[in-house]
């Protein structure tokens, strides 16, 4: 048993149920479950294995990351003007020649990136397997970072030759896809309170699957009692392609193959209308936002006050690093508040929504009661900004806001699952320089082929 004490906190977000706002606060921790959050006199008379000074702190629960494509850290700032299916089918060749130690190493490269920002739970969309990849390269990648890791089996199936967007190179057969995606959840699946590792079951998106992977990968989550998720209504050409080719708009025919319910999550949902969001709040179907991405493909602006005012569950994703072109959580936290008032509408979204999206908001679409709030019983994820720096400067009144609004710098210390992993500013087990060599040497015999 090993015990942590947070003492001296500048100010603390607990985003607990009263989301209560503590000055001179203090955390403590048995192993990896938080067992007490108040004054300093509040905390067990024992003294902790371990204490970390928060004096110059703004303490937050740990982000959440709700979609991600770890694999795309190899591939940044290309098809720097395209459009999201422009800038597929020029990605695609190159992703291609993907192989498994490119996998493993650009997932640490990005869980590095994230958890510098402050995520301490992140899924990832790992869609397609050429070569020797396999899901298992970026488990291994979690589990040796210590982030809390959902990890998706992704898929493609239609290829361009059957209607579909990739190339059928890129494609697998179906029988194939749902096999394996049996494997890892039986490998790799934990349904236990505070688990480390979570798996889900991930088509990629109604133009590169049929809707008979899309009905059969239902059936087969619900009967392991996993996670859904996919890529829904991104822009209207997504849209266009649902009508064509399902003769409905993406949400109808999100329902019409079972993808709607508190199992499942869509990524992007940037052409809902006004039904389909209120569908989504009636069956309780996530939705992860992702600012950055839907700006850089030109996708548009998705209607997050909208959703939020209807009830629907609405987390944040960085979105892959091939077109965001980063994995800063607290920067996509800060650009959804900045974008949701391009309307114009300076109260669509407040600092501290943008901090509940980020952390419970998260929770909730991955569907986990035991992560975002730091309270008793919660699992002992959260982070610390120091407040003493050039970014703070000016609102030592409201760290809070300031964290949003002024702050993208990176944290100074992140606890996860009771495990402190980021000291300092740096990574306590990393040799990030080294690890940087290694991803860089990846991405160049990528794109040169």
């Amino acid at each position: 048993m090993s015990t942590l004490l947070v003492r001296n906190i500048h100010t603390l977000a607990t985003m607990d149920g009263a989301r209560r706002e503590l000055r001179d606060a203090a955390i403590y921790v048995r192993d990896n479950a938080i067992v007490a959050v108040g004054s300093l006199a509040d905390m067990p008379a024992t003294t902790a294995d371990q204490v970390i000074d928060g004096r110059a702190h703004v303490v937050v629960p740990g982000l959440v990351n709700t979609h991600h494509h770890l694999f795309q850290t190899l591939t940044r700032a290309l098809a720097q003007d395209a459009d999201l299916f422009t800038w597929l089918k020029t990605l695609y060749p190159i992703w291609a020649r993907l192989t498994s130690d490119a996998a493993y190493v650009s997932a640490k490269v990005g869980m590095v990136e994230l958890m510098l920002s402050g995520c301490t739970t992140t899924s990832d969309h790992l869609y397609l397997f050429p070569n020797d990849v396999r899901l298992d390269d970026t488990i291994r990648a979690g589990r040796e970072m210590g982030i809390r890791f959902h990890a998706t089996r992704g898929a493609m199936s239609v290829g361009v030759s059957k209607g579909g967007l990739p190339p059928d190179a890129l494609v697998e057969q179906e029988d194939a896809i749902l096999a394996d995606t049996r494997r890892v959840i039986e490998a790799f699946h934990d349904h236990d309170r505070f688990a480390m590792t979570r798996i889900a079951v991930a088509p990629c998106s109604p133009f590169s699957v049929s809707r008979e992977l899309m009905r059969d990968s239902a059936v087969l989550a619900r009967s392991y009692g996993v996670g859904m998720h996919t890529h829904l209504a991104e822009n209207d050409n997504d849209v266009a392609y649902s009508l064509e080719h399902f003769g409905c708009r993406p949400g109808d025919y999100a329902e019409s193959v079972g993808w709607t319910g508190p199992d499942v999550w869509h990524a992007h949902c940037v052409k809902l209308d006004a039904k389909e969001i209120e569908r989504f709040a009636v069956t309780h179907t996530g939705v992860c936002h992702c600012p950055s991405s839907n700006m850089r493909l030109a996708s548009g602006r998705a209607p997050v006050a909208r959703m939020r005012a209807a009830g629907v569950r609405v987390g944040i994703g960085v979105d892959g690093s091939a077109s965001n072109d980063g994995s800063n959580l607290v920067a996509e936290a800060r650009l959804a508040v900045l974008l949701s008032r391009v309307a114009g509408d300076a109260a669509a979204l407040s600092a501290r929504d943008a901090l509940e999206l980020a952390t419970l908001g998260g929770a909730e679409v991955l569907n986990r009661d035991d992560i975002g709030a730091i309270a008793p019983g919660m699992a002992a994820d959260f982070i610390g900004f120091r407040i003493d720096t050039p970014a703070f400067a000016g609102a030592q009144h409201d760290p809070i806001a300031a964290l949003l609004l002024c702050a993208t710098a990176g944290v100074d210390f992140s606890v996860i699952d009771g495990a402190l992993r980021v000291s300092g500013g740096d990574l306590v087990h990393v040799d990030v320089p080294v690890l940087v060599e290694q991803h860089n040497a990846l991405s160049r015999r990528l794109l040169v082929g």
